[in-house]
């Protein structure tokens, strides 16, 4: 079982003190709280694509590289990179590049996004935003599993004898997990190749959720790539944590109020009963957590947002030595023992080198 954080990079006012920090401030702060998650023993550092206000992330690839300089064992990947708007040329080139550079470390998670004026910025319609997704990968997956590629279809210009360079490290590409919120089509395609499916359920109720997730597990044994439950699959999740959740109501409430995603809407109280938000103690957001597995089946990723709405950098890194030291060792120890041995274990490079992890 893998255990991280991931981030949206939003650049949001603290509303109890009225400070903004900078883009380059916030952007060191990635930096900062991804060395922290590596320091308190999780797996996983991952960032958003984003080329709207109020989000920095613009280039994980760049984040992540400079990242896996100063880190030896963080998986490093994406939570949204986007096969819509990317040329997946561009995206099988710098990401075999990360690859070697983290020595395998890297694994990325594709996705339409879901901010429709970034389509047109780069050319592309967001009402062919699932024939892209599909037309896309395709290429791109080929282009890491073939050293000459010819291709042609709707929404790039034809390739001819075409090789993406770098090759995949050890000849093995990085794991891809296909994230969605809301679309069928997706799960379907995770299944047919065999990828994973990350269902980033932070929004809506989990019944929803729970419906992507059987669906891409049918499919998935359905292609022939192992049984419903040995599919690969992530979640996302998001907690604040102090010693007693009356504290962490209070000191949270006014960011979860401004949040730029989904403040100004249900109470925080409604939000927590219908959503994987998490607010209380350690022992409460253990709790909490362990019920995702009965409502999803064994899975391999669990992600949490930690740092968005303005909160400082201060606290952020307070969160993740809570997340890190007490709550992660006993979620690991727990889900773990309930795991079958048929079930695989989160995808590493290494593993999928000696052919003991799921994903192709």
């Amino acid at each position: 079982m893998q255990f991280g954080i991931f981030t949206v990079g939003d650049v949001t006012t603290d509303p109890t003190t009225g400070k903004t920090v900078s883009e380059h401030e916030r952007i060191k702060a990635m930096v900062t709280i991804a060395r922290k998650a590596e320091e308190v023993g999780l797996d996983v550092f991952a960032t958003g694509e984003h080329h709207n206000p109020p989000f920095v992330p613009s280039s994980p690839t760049t984040m992540l590289g400079y990242v896996a300089a100063q880190t030896r064992r963080l998986i490093l990947s994406t939570s949204t990179t986007l096969i819509t708007t990317n040329d997946p040329v561009k995206i099988a080139e710098d990401f075999a590049m990360l690859q070697h550079l983290a020595d395998g470390r890297v694994d990325l998670m594709m996705g339409r996004g879901n901010t429709g004026p970034v389509y047109p910025w780069f050319g592309k319609d967001i009402r062919q935003g699932i024939e892209l997704a599909i037309e896309n990968y395709d290429l791109l997956h080929r282009l890491w599993r073939e050293d000459v590629v010819d291709w042609e279809g709707k929404f790039r210009t034809p390739l001819h004898g075409f090789t993406s360079t770098p090759r995949p490290l050890d000849g093995v590409p990085p794991f891809v997990w296909h994230g969605s919120i809301r679309s069928p089509e997706i799960a379907e395609q995770a299944a047919y190749y065999g990828d994973g499916f990350f269902a980033n359920h932070i929004f809506w109720p989990k019944e929803h959720f729970m419906r992507l997730v059987r669906l891409y597990r049918q499919r998935f044994e359905h292609y022939g790539h192992g049984s419903a439950d040995q599919a690969i699959v992530g979640l996302g999740g998001q907690a604040f944590i102090r010693k007693n959740s009356q504290d962490a109501v209070r000191e949270f409430r006014p960011y979860f109020d401004n949040a730029p995603v989904y403040g100004h809407g249900p109470s925080l109280e409604e939000f927590m009963a219908e959503t994987p938000l998490s607010v209380g103690s350690p022992q409460e957001i253990i709790d909490k957590t362990l019920t995702f597995q009965e409502h999803f089946g064994d899975y391999q990723r669990q992600l949490w947002l930690m740092d968005h709405a303005g909160l400082p950098l201060k606290t952020v890194l307070e969160q993740i030595d809570i997340l890190g030291e007490e709550i992660v060792p006993v979620l690991r120890k727990e889900l773990d023992s309930r795991r079958p041995a048929h079930v695989p274990d989160g995808p590493t490079h290494d593993a999928r080198v000696a052919g003991d992890s799921g994903g192709n």
